[in-house]
């Protein structure tokens, strides 16, 4: 403000006149999703050739060529230690003006297509690509996350050299995944209650899902909510059928401008909105496990893009365990904190119903193709919007709300989709 007249100064006017974040200006334009095989990886397949196959399946999608690309966005792959964008541009033959690693976990394909809309937008870039090489070799530790045995390593990427982790969890035995989720779950139900049926019913209706995809690891094989609650306890309150299901996989986006969509031979997905929020790693360090890093992220998004959490058509929710979805529809401001199973409840999940998640099956019964298994939850998005899921196609879907998560609820991204 002016000192004398009180007046606002002019810069800070025209600071309050810009508007953060997207235009909407850049749309993915095409696609590809590796049907998920259900097997052990047994060579390394995090390379540049899977990079190159999935790029150019995604580019075939779209209609548009490899020269049409000027900029990538990608996951740290196996070939390179340090300089992946240039590794990887080398390779295809691409002249980049904008090349990013993204390392933010099952957060982190959703935060390669924001970025990748910035780029564009800026216009740095024509077209982009985003690749997730989804399979990795298998150590004998991590052969099946139901395994606890040399768990330390399951999710516990910093344990060496005196990191925070090393020191003060590790010994503790507080590791891996299962557990620290199931710590959420059961302080859940300590604040709240916890409703096991419901919390079935999440695993259940994405299966239904999954059974109109061809394609998804469980397509053909529904389940009932006693078919939830009888299979193993992995962690309390955690059933097995709850968690995730490891698969080999990968899948690609491209994200064009205005002229790449008018080349593309699908209806573009145009990127509204966007949030993202990464405060810590590990729950240890959260300031409040009952609330997660999507309170920001979603109202990040929605502020973006302009519109309300009811004007979105289906939702695809980072899903590595049930209580992931349910705490989610929570921060995402869809249904009131502690109400997230009288919502579940109080809704049809599938995509024939009147709250679509997941629609392809989600990580739970599509499978999770590593670290690609966040890019799952972009493509059911874009594909819902594109009208191209078949039988699971929600009826007049014009606009999604996409998550991305990763760690323990501690990295997390938000992104809104909407068609022409």
């Amino acid at each position: 403000m002016h000192p004398k007249t009180g007046a606002a100064d002019e810069n800070e006017q025209l600071f309050e006149e810009i508007t953060m974040g997207l235009r909407g200006e850049a749309a993915i334009l095409g696609f590809y999703e590796l049907p998920p095989q259900r097997k052990l990886a047994r060579e390394k397949t995090f390379n540049l050739e899977q990079w190159a196959r999935l790029s150019k399946a995604a580019l075939d999608d779209a209609g548009l060529d490899a020269t049409d690309v000027n900029g990538i966005v990608t996951p740290l792959i196996g070939e390179a230690s340090m300089f992946v964008p240039s590794t990887i541009t080398e390779y295809l033959g691409i002249d980049a003006n904008f090349a990013e690693i993204v390392d933010l976990g099952g957060a982190g394909s959703a935060a390669a297509v924001w970025r990748a809309a910035a780029a564009v937008e800026l216009g740095l870039c024509d077209a982009v690509l985003v690749t997730f090489p989804g399979t990795h070799e298998v150590p004998t530790h991590e052969r099946h996350p139901f395994v606890m045995e040399d768990s330390m390593y399951f999710g516990a990427s910093s344990n060496k050299y005196g990191s925070p982790q090393a020191e003060f969890e590790i010994p503790y035995a507080n590791l891996g995944q299962n557990g620290p989720y199931a710590q959420i779950a059961k302080r859940y139900g300590h604040e709240f209650g916890y409703d096991e049926l419901a919390m079935a019913k999440i695993a259940v209706d994405q299966r239904t899902n999954a059974c109109a995809t061809p394609g998804a690891v469980f397509h053909g094989k529904p389940i009932t909510a006693q078919d939830v609650l009888d299979s193993p306890m992995v962690a309390d309150p955690l059933h097995m059928l709850e968690i995730v299901m490891p698969c080999q996989g990968g899948a690609a986006v491209v994200i064009g401008n205005k002229n790449m969509a008018a080349k593309s031979k699908n209806r573009p997905v145009w990127i509204k909105g966007f949030g993202e929020r990464v405060p810590y790693k590990t729950p240890t360090y959260a300031r409040d496990l009952m609330y997660s890093p999507m309170v920001h992220a979603a109202d990040q998004a929605f502020t973006m893009a302009g519109i309300g959490r009811d004007e979105v058509d289906m939702v695809s929710i980072y899903d590595c365990y049930s209580i992931t979805v349910l705490m989610s529809l929570e921060d995402a401001g869809f249904a009131e904190k502690g109400k997230g199973m009288q919502f579940v409840n109080e809704h049809d999940l599938t995509f024939r119903g009147d709250f679509p998640v997941n629609t392809a099956g989600g990580q739970l019964s599509f499978g999770q193709a590593g670290i690609a298994g966040g890019m799952h939850h972009v493509i059911d998005g874009a594909r819902q919007i594109m009208g191209r899921a078949g039988e699971a196609q929600v009826a007049d879907c014009n606009r999604a709300f996409v998550t991305g998560n990763g760690g323990i609820m501690s990295e997390q991204t938000a992104l809104i989709f909407e068609g022409e």
